[in-house]
């Protein structure tokens, strides 16, 4: 059995992490793993399959994460992942929302280690690929480093290996699934310290990951990190990550190019049919921090859902940004002119103060 590299991995997020979204974090990457958002076995069994497993050769190395909890039927799905080709099949043990819990699986699953755990050995005995759980430090009342080790020592015991842990705990009751991910407080320490007393498994820590400083520090006590939401905001942050991490030689991808790579991908998906919208909104945040980028955005967000509307759209935003930067390089080296002559400094075109 082939095991993923998961010094840096961009995590499962609902309504972000689709084909297209891999498809733009892989042209900024070749190594780090991707996940698919969490699909529901139910959707998956009964639903559109090619919607959920349908990914580009261009994805890999990329995980499947299934969110169920009934055993016989996550081995199924499981099964049809790796048909589809998937690397890996992770279990959702994580997402806190009302939907997984009327469904009896997510974040609430911890309440439940031996379903887990059946669940796990019944998926790994059908497929050949990995699989791997990801889940929280706690969940409710339940949160000690207690209730942790035994979540995880019962899953050991049925064979599992990797172990995704979001560093903060959930609330079944009382908090949406965004304050979920922001008011609980991030408990890294006891993600360590899991690591510590099981050095043999694989933990990757997740949540509130930022910057590559950071990223660094946890690989001090950790196998590898997950990143969210800061990869979804600014997907730029994975320019660097495999020479940094992975010791590629080959040159850090800039945001121009990779641009015009994912135009390509955008035209042979419009030519298929695929509306403008679903694409254009995995990179608002293509040029986060430079001069422009609120015009960028608002450029596609106003004009990539119209019907109809084709690579036009991003050319004209991609003209509003261009001027935007050129007129703030031009701005910059005008204030930094200096009248010479007289060893005053001065503001190109404004009287010496």
């Amino acid at each position: 059995m082939k095991m993923l590299d998961h010094r840096f991995c961009v995590a499962p997020m609902m309504d972000c992490s689709d084909r297209h979204d891999r498809y733009l974090l892989r042209l900024f990457s070749r190594h780090v793993v991707l996940y698919t958002e969490m699909v529901p076995v139910q959707a998956l069994l009964n639903g559109d399959r090619s919607r959920f497993l349908h990914h580009d050769p261009a994805e890999y190395p990329v995980a499947l994460q299934l969110g169920g909890s009934d055993p016989l039927e996550m081995a199924d799905c499981a099964q049809l992942g790796e048909e589809a080709g998937f690397d890996e099949i992770n279990i959702n043990v994580g997402c806190p929302s009302n939907r997984v819990q009327a469904g009896r699986f997510g974040v609430c699953l911890m309440l439940e280690p031996s379903r887990v755990a059946q669940c796990f050995q019944m998926m790994q005995d059908r497929v050949g690929v990995p699989v791997t759980v990801k889940c929280r430090i706690g969940v409710d009342q339940q949160d000690t480093f207690d209730d942790l080790r035994q979540f995880v020592e019962q899953l050991t015991l049925a064979g599992c290996h990797t172990f995704v842990v979001h560093a903060r705990k959930a609330w079944l009751r009382g908090l949406s699934p965004r304050q979920n991910r922001e008011v609980p407080p991030l408990r890294y320490e006891l993600v360590y310290r899991l690591k510590d007393e099981f050095p043999e498994l694989e933990i990757i820590v997740n949540g509130g990951i930022r910057f590559l400083a950071e990223v660094n520090r946890h690989l001090q006590f950790t196998d590898g990190v997950m990143v969210g939401r800061e990869a979804y905001r600014n997907p730029s942050m994975l320019s660097g990550i495999d020479q940094v991490l992975f010791g590629s030689a080959a040159p850090q991808p800039a945001r121009w190019k990779v641009l015009e790579l994912y135009k390509q991908h955008i035209q042979r998906e419009l030519n298929r049919g695929t509306p403008l919208k679903q694409m254009t909104r995995h990179i608002l945040g293509l040029f986060q921090g430079e001069p422009g980028a609120r015009a960028w955005r608002r450029h596609l967000s106003c004009f990539a859902p119209v019907a109809g509307a084709g690579l036009e759209v991003i050319d004209e935003a991609q003209s509003h940004l261009q001027r935007a930067i050129e007129g703030s390089a031009s701005g910059a080296w005008e204030s930094q002119a200096v009248n010479r002559n007289s060893g005053v400094i001065t503001v190109e075109g404004a009287p010496p103060q």
